[in-house]
């Protein structure tokens, strides 16, 4: 017996939605793991953060502080790494009980493969523990990102915060 007009057309629906699951999978989004080191300097000449509200008239960091930073982002810990690139942005001290700080910033890349493009993070942390926050866009080859960040602390002093980051991008 011949397939019927409405067998022959389901067979075709289902085909057609096969097709453009698969287009949609093949779409280009890309996924990519980026490693590099944050380099904060905390005072001095050459600090990457200014304090630019102080609600206590106190140096230590309270509710309500915010701080203007524009980091280095490095290839590697040590201070005399290649730069890759700046974290520009702002902090601020959002949590009364716990002082948690509420962070954003541009990933900005300006050397290597990634030059002139950037990313976006968004998120709320407390110093001294693994920092995730989401990735919430970007420019360049990183239009249209999401993902998330995992920045585990390197090296902490009264001089420096070094933090070692992972990002994971999924983009066009």
């Amino acid at each position: 017996m011949a397939p019927s007009i409405s067998q022959t057309a389901l067979v075709s629906i289902i085909l057609l939605l096969a097709l453009h699951q698969a287009c949609t999978d093949a779409s280009g989004k890309k996924e990519t793991h980026l490693h590099f080191f944050f380099h904060e300097i905390l005072s001095g000449d050459d600090a990457t953060l200014l304090q630019v509200v102080n609600p206590s008239n106190s140096s230590s960091l309270t509710f309500g502080t915010i701080v203007i930073v524009d980091d280095m982002l490095k290839d590697g810990q040590n201070e005399n790494s290649t730069l890759i690139g700046r974290a520009q942005g702002l902090n601020a001290v959002v949590g009364k009980a716990d002082s948690a700080i509420g962070s954003m910033l541009n990933f900005v890349f300006t050397d290597g493969k990634y030059n002139g493009s950037t990313l976006a993070i968004y998120g709320r942390f407390n110093l001294g523990t693994v920092i995730e926050r989401p990735v919430i866009g970007g420019t360049g080859l990183f239009r249209m990102a999401t993902g998330y960040s995992l920045a585990t602390p390197v090296i902490t002093s009264a001089t420096k915060f070094v933090y070692e980051f992972d990002v994971y991008v999924y983009h066009y």
